[in-house]
């Protein structure tokens, strides 16, 4: 790719939603193209997989410039596309293809139909394998949606057919949402959409790069956070009434998403290789909280008022593994959030498997314990009650009844979402809940969720601040916002919202 295609290229990736660099200064250092997808007798288009790899620019005293790759398909066009207009790239002459116009493929119905005969053909073009797994014919004459709403990949809809994940940043290795879904698909568990098919390049000696998934398109499912704000609304809708009084209740929904968490937990222990966690993975664990910890301290100065009771959470793991508990670490989720959950007409299901964005690779592949996991569920809930008292403006006296609710609606959901894990998984003793240790580690996977929030939220929406603090607050027994110690009108005690 010549330097103007580059150039027309960077500007179109610093500007899209997918890109996960913005605000910072970097250069097109490469462009490589994967492979090329031909229309029937040389039709336009033709598909380029290419892979962009970008060089941020270091500031200051810090010289270590870093990389990432992003894969950047474009359907190449001889002529304008004016249907396109809205996904153009540019225009330039390729080396390969001569002049063309280039769009951004995953927006062109035309382009995607490529992609879908190359997975039913199970195709190889060059160094890429479009692999597919057995038990469902693909439809080949649907037209393809894209999903407007991803944020770091980009989703297309075929019919009702099948779900296309393009990942947009991409690195050597197995991604675990196609591992996962793989494993998870093979072994017939329900609660997952079954994975149809992948996309893999190879890199010479290295693992191969995984670019897409095919997957079961969900029609009827309902986004489980939508869901939820929805239960919070018809709560706040109604006066006079309770959480478990409400039309809109969530706590059976949640009860069954438990569920859910603990048999996809449990099918991933017989899936894949578990590590024993004893004094030392444990300390360390401890060790890395509290690392964290400090770190926020200096970006949010009101984490200070817990930060001492906060330490002291994070060093009881350790004082667990210095007793001798030990704890079985496993593949989870990894970034664990009602976002990630669909309901359907047969039940949950548990989406995105590809752990938190950010992190390299290698992290994100790591054993963890399941209580990270149980932990962003229930912080999940906490915020789906408190989004929505953000939304409401009225006098003093209403924001504390509505906060209130709020804490009420967030303990009810998080210990219907722990009573369903507990009285279903493998972990636990059913029907007795949570142990005194476990409950002990999940109280300090919430408390560092909710300080990495704190800091996200200082960043990024500081009027959402209180939600975190608020959680840190009742986790570690510190003095409570005066809106969940006020008793409620009609005289129930308001309930302690620290789910361990």
């Amino acid at each position: 790719m010549n330097e103007d295609a580059a150039l027309l290229v960077r500007e179109y990736v610093e500007t899209a939603r997918w890109f996960g660099g913005k605000g910072r200064d970097f250069t097109v250092v490469d462009v490589r193209r994967a492979g090329l997808l031909d229309s029937a007798g040389g039709a336009d288009p033709r598909v380029g997989i290419e892979l962009v790899t970008l060089r941020y620019h270091g500031t200051g005293d810090d010289t270590g410039d870093d990389t990432e790759t992003y894969q950047v398909p474009l359907a190449y066009y001889t002529e304008e596309q004016e249907r396109l207009e809205h996904a153009l790239v540019g225009s330039w002459k390729d080396e390969e293809l001569g002049a063309v116009v280039a769009y951004d493929a995953v927006h062109d119905r035309e382009a995607t139909a490529l992609w879908l005969r190359a997975f039913a053909d199970e195709a190889k073009v060059g160094d890429l394998t479009f692999f597919r797994l057995p038990g469902h014919e693909l439809d080949l004459d649907t037209h393809s949606t894209l999903f407007s709403g991803e944020q770091s990949n980009s989703s297309v809809a075929f019919g009702d057919d099948c779900l296309m994940k393009v990942f947009r940043k991409v690195t050597p290795g197995r991604n675990p949402d196609v591992v996962i879904h793989k494993a998870l698909t093979e072994q017939g568990s329900d609660h997952v959409a079954a994975l149809y098919g992948w996309l893999e390049l190879s890199v010479g000696a290295e693992d191969p790069m995984q670019l897409a998934m095919l997957q079961q398109f969900l029609r009827t499912a309902s986004d489980g956070w939508d869901l939820a704000l929805a239960s919070v609304r018809d709560l706040f809708a109604e006066a006079d009434l309770h959480a478990d009084e409400v039309g809109g209740d969530f706590a059976g929904e949640a009860e069954r998403l438990g569920l859910a968490t603990a048999q996809v937990h449990d099918a991933l222990v017989a899936q894949f290789p578990t590590e024993a966690w004893g004094a030392d993975q444990l300390t360390a664990l401890s060790e890395a909280m509290t690392t964290r910890l400090d770190a926020a301290v200096a970006v949010v100065p009101e984490l200070e008022d817990h930060a001492d009771a906060l330490r002291e959470t994070f060093h009881a793991v350790a004082e667990l593994g210095a007793a001798g508990v030990s704890a079985t670490a496993q593949r989870v989720h990894g970034d664990f959030h009602l976002g990630q959950t669909l309901r359907t007409v047969k039940g949950w299901k548990i989406v995105d498997f590809e752990g938190e964005p950010a992190k390299p690779l290698a992290e994100r592949v790591k054993p963890d314990l399941v209580w990270r996991d149980v932990a962003g569920m229930l912080r999940s809930f906490d915020y789906a009650a408190h989004a929505v008292v953000v939304d409401f403006h009225a006098d003093e006296q209403a924001n504390r009844q509505i906060a209130f609710r709020a804490a009420e609606w967030a303990d009810r959901n998080q210990s219907a979402f722990l009573r369903g894990y507990a009285d279903n998984s493998g972990r636990t003793s059913h029907g007795g809940g949570l142990s005194e240790e476990q409950n002990t580690i999940l109280r300090a996977y919430v408390a560092d969720k909710a300080v990495y929030e704190a800091v996200y939220e200082a960043r990024n929406r500081p009027t959402w601040l209180p939600i975190p603090l608020g959680a840190l607050a009742r986790v570690t027994h510190a003095e409570r916002h005066d809106t969940h110690t006020d008793p409620d009108p009609d005289g129930r005690p308001a309930q302690e919202a620290n789910p361990a």
